[in-house]
């Protein structure tokens, strides 16, 4: 399922070299301005070496942001805000906003920013690992899944307990803002609910189970793309005709798999129109797909009119299709409804839930003692040797060529 999901870029930000002169009045002190600094660089390595894995990218955050909460949680038994949250600006880009950057002199800024490109890279890996050309193992698709809903975790964590935090609110269309992240947010809890229904249909389970998750997994999509109906068209555009693919997509398996459980329960008529209504949905997405390559905007180009998961469902709405309307022919005789049937489906199993997120420790070192010896009176002397502001430089993501696509999603 190589190119099946799109993707927004990472965002990129400054280097911060955490160099406190004079502020930072013991070697211990040092000591953590000098591992926040490798542990950053480190942690921003990490979101475009492809060799990265899930352990991996854990052990990294862990590693940054233990220490960076020392700059951020109270650590004088008091309390009041840490003395150095706002001593370091930053600056990151923003996933639909180009190479313009935002900057706050604020350490939670810096947490949220981080962290939001650690759910972002979540969604690259699933992506990467789905397209594999031998993705046909349990195992495999477990790790989609996964890492999909620790993706929800983290940007549902980030919404409704540090973005709050922030003094300067976001600006309107950047990523900590509500419609952003609440679409993607909603965007990996839809994903991960494809790869459920994707083994339920390798594994032939119940088509009224494979209706309703289709179902409410097309609703998820709808309600992202509601979410960002009022962005700029510029740069939500082409992302939005993603999600309304998906959408349509998902409800032609709703309306596919729900006529084949009114046939299977003698609704034969019903079962027909169903599945017209699904031909329409499939139509729609086919069209939608076609207008989604033609749209302009941030992100890669995700191709699911090429893929094999794609292509069946035509096959299989066609073929249900005729043999509906053979069985009404010859058994029913059933007058077929004006009106497409009101899907009112609940999925009882199956529902992606976000994992979830929690920040790890304060690190050992950034103990009470050591934060009293960091001094912010004596940083003001060295103010004109402050070096000249750093360059907000695009991430270079590596180009990883899509595998031919097998079919098989999950065994």
């Amino acid at each position: 399922m190589a190119h099946w999901f799109h993707r927004n870029p990472l965002k990129a930000t400054a280097p911060v070299s955490f160099n406190f002169y004079g502020v930072a009045g013991s070697p211990a002190a040092n000591k953590i301005c000098n591992d926040l600094r490798t542990t950053r660089a480190r942690l921003l390595e990490m979101f475009t070496d492809v060799t990265c894995n899930p352990e991996i990218m854990k052990n990294a955050t862990d590693a940054y942001f233990s220490l960076l909460q020392g700059f951020i949680s109270s650590l004088d038994g008091t309390t009041q805000e840490n003395k150095m949250r706002f001593i370091q600006n930053f600056k990151w880009t923003d996933t639909l906003q180009g190479n313009t950057p935002s900057a706050q002199q604020d350490a939670v800024f810096e947490l949220v920013s981080m962290a939001f490109n650690v759910a972002v890279w979540y969604t690259k890996f699933a992506s990467r690992l789905a397209g594999k050309e031998k993705y046909v193992l349990p195992p495999e698709a477990k790790d989609v899944h996964r890492s999909l809903k620790v993706a929800a975790g983290i940007f549902k964590n980030l919404k409704e307990v540090h973005i709050p935090r922030l003094i300067t609110p976001a600006e309107k269309g950047r990523d900590l803002e509500p419609r952003v992240i609440d679409a993607y947010i909603i965007q990996c809890q839809a994903e991960a609910q494809e790869v459920t229904i994707a083994r339920a249909i390798e594994l032939k389970h119940n088509a009224t189970l494979i209706a309703a998750l289709s179902f409410e997994t097309a609703n998820f999509y709808q309600k992202a793309d509601h979410t960002l109906n009022t962005l700029e068209p510029e740069c939500s555009s082409k992302w939005r005709k993603y999600l309304q693919l998906k959408q349509h997509f998902y409800m032609a398996y709703a309306y596919c798999y729900h006529g084949q459980t009114l046939l299977a329960t003698d609704k034969c008529g019903e079962a027909i129109r169903s599945l017209q209504e699904a031909e329409k949905c499939y139509s729609r997405a086919e069209a939608l797909c076609k207008e989604y390559r033609q749209t302009k905007g941030p992100g890669t180009t995700a191709k699911p009119s090429e893929q094999l998961f794609f292509l069946k469902l035509g096959g299989v709405i066609k073929n249900t299709l005729e043999k509906c309307q053979r069985e009404n022919g010859f058994i029913y005789f059933h007058k077929v409804p004006a009106e497409a049937p009101q899907l009112e489906l609940k999925a009882s199993y199956g529902l992606a839930e976000p994992v979830a997120f929690e920040l790890p420790p304060l690190s050992e070192q950034c103990s009470a003692e050591v934060y009293a010896t960091f001094d912010l009176t004596k940083g003001a002397k060295n103010d004109k040797a402050k070096p000249k502001e750093e360059e907000v430089k695009p991430v270079k993501e590596p180009d990883l060529k899509p595998q031919k696509d097998t079919g098989c999603v999950v065994s």
